[in-house]
């Protein structure tokens, strides 16, 4: 019986940790799935960098009671999987909703970004944000365009003196 009781607080430790690290955590409803597409979206998530594990909602509830993810308690009803990401807070969402939207299983029951709980409808409008590389690529695209005008416009300014 101990053993198993230290079995438990193994596991609840390292649900502490994955939440304390994470700047996102998005929990899924994950019923009907198949293992292949199982697979497949783990395959999608690691790619990401975002740890998927399905826990006992039990042993979830237990791990962040007292904690700002205490929220999450009220949705871990039924099989729930979790997604972790430890640098981009989008990803958790984005590459889950991906998977949603191709096998046309799973629901969205709600998560944790950056220490705010949102409902399942919210993580779908974060879903929609691109990951911090595209905004990053974007903006520099914005800019790069009125940098080099100017600098065309400049060029053609020193070569009439020149003339």
């Amino acid at each position: 019986m101990k053993e198993a009781h230290q079995q438990k607080q193994v596991i609840i430790d390292e649900i502490k940790d994955k939440f304390e690290r994470a700047e996102s955590a998005v929990v899924i409803d994950y019923m009907g799935i198949t293992v292949a597409e199982a697979d497949g979206m783990r395959k999608k998530l690691r790619e990401a960098n975002v740890d998927y594990t399905v826990y006992k909602n039990t042993l979830v509830k237990r791990a962040i009671a007292g904690t700002e993810y205490e929220a999450l308690a009220d949705i871990l009803e039924g099989p729930s999987g979790f997604a972790f990401s430890y640098d981009d807070a989008t990803a958790p969402a984005r590459v889950l909703n991906e998977s949603i939207k191709a096998y046309n299983k799973m629901e969205f029951k709600g998560g944790i970004v950056e220490g705010t709980y949102y409902d399942k409808d919210s993580i779908k409008q974060i879903a929609s944000i691109p990951s911090r590389e595209t905004l990053i690529s974007k903006f520099m695209g914005s800019i790069q365009s009125p940098v080099t005008n100017f600098a065309r416009v400049l060029q053609q300014i020193a070569e009439s003196k020149e003339a």
